[in-house]
């Protein structure tokens, strides 16, 4: 008589593979018995007055009537939108020559914008007080026309500006 074709390891792999869909089936109809307990009234979450989502409905006491004109759109219309100066002025924080990029501190805002060589009218470096215009670049605001306005030197020296 010849020996049986499986093994011992196929046998066990078999078990194992046995095991699992078993387990699987209990899990999915465990889960079945779960939902059929749920109705609609357990799925509803309400929203109360500090946005907070919560299982109780809300005081019908406490409901405000809002009219529809009192709703403000946060867009405001285009004549009340002030026209700004499109040339700022700021001062080079940070410059690379080797690499051809700096940083420009806005006079107005303070934040700091991207400047590249290929933007700028004069060669630039750090200190210098600039003009230029504000344009949206790869990674965020971009100046360009970048023109120097006055030197690192002149202002430390404020007898030269006479």
């Amino acid at each position: 008589m010849g020996r049986s074709q499986e093994s011992f390891n196929k046998k066990e792999v078999k078990k194992n593979k046995e095991k699992k869909r078993k387990e699987k089936e209990r899990k999915r109809l465990a889960r079945k018995e779960n939902e059929k307990g749920r109705g609609l009234e357990d799925m509803i979450a309400y929203v109360d007055e500090f946005g907070m989502i919560t299982a109780t409905p809300p005081d019908p006491g406490k409901k405000k009537n809002i009219e529809l004109a009192d709703i403000e759109i946060s867009v405001r219309p285009k004549e009340q939108i002030q026209p700004s100066d499109p040339v700022r002025k700021g001062t080079v924080t940070f410059y690379n020559k080797s690499k051809g990029f700096g940083f420009i501190a806005d006079s107005e805002t303070k934040e700091s914008i991207f400047v590249h060589v290929n933007n700028s009218l004069e060669e630039i470096e750090e200190g210098n007080f600039v003009s230029f215009e504000i344009t949206s670049g790869e990674k965020g605001l971009a100046a360009i026309r970048v023109k120097i306005i006055r030197q690192p030197d002149e202002l430390e020296n404020p007898a030269s500006l006479r």
